[in-house]
């Protein structure tokens, strides 16, 4: 005979067939043989023990994790970096810690230049630019995580459309360029 156990929920946890299994638990209920293969081989649905009976139910409906999709979509439209007076910086992660730690160089000497490492290669930059270029980065980053924002409020507020994850961030280059002197 064919046996199986269930869970809280009624879903099939052991199967057991007493030609193999010396041991059969307490609480098995006995399986029909003509379900004993469906049971093992579908894919397409859960079988539970509902009021006494073996019976297959369609699989739950897995919804997207919209909120770690935004998350990850902020992630990557926070790395395309920006345009600054025809220079292209980087704003990964690493580059944006880089580019507050020169900001804050040049904010604490006016008279501070260095060779920053543009996208396109290396450029001699002063305060004044190092400043723009730490400002341009910002306010990119920020309208990235605004966006989030935006689309998680509206995800809360059961407005959210899958579209709405790729509308409404920032374009590379910021929305008011900032001129380098």
């Amino acid at each position: 005979m064919k046996y199986a156990t269930f869970s809280d929920t009624g879903e099939i946890i052991g199967r057991f067939d007493d030609r193999f299994h010396a041991t059969i638990p307490e609480d098995a209920v006995v399986i029909p043989e003509k379900l004993w293969g469906p049971t093992l081989n579908d894919t397409d649905g859960v079988w539970r023990l509902v009021d006494g009976e073996l019976v297959k139910q369609p699989l739950p409906e897995i919804l997207p994790d919209f909120v770690q999709m935004v998350a990850d979509e902020r992630y990557k439209r926070e790395a395309t970096g920006v345009i600054v007076e025809g220079l292209q910086i980087e704003t990964t992660r690493d580059s944006q810690a880089l580019i507050a730690s020169t900001g804050l160089s040049a904010v604490l000497d006016p008279e501070y230049r260095c060779n920053f490492k543009t996208v396109t290669g290396f450029v001699e930059i002063g305060s004044a630019q190092i400043i723009a270029i730490a400002k341009a980065v910002r306010t990119h980053v920020q309208a990235c995580f605004d966006r989030e924002l935006t689309l998680l409020r509206a995800i809360e507020a059961g407005d959210y459309r899958e579209d709405m994850l790729f509308e409404g961030w920032p374009d590379s280059i910021p929305p008011d360029p900032v001129e380098l002197q």
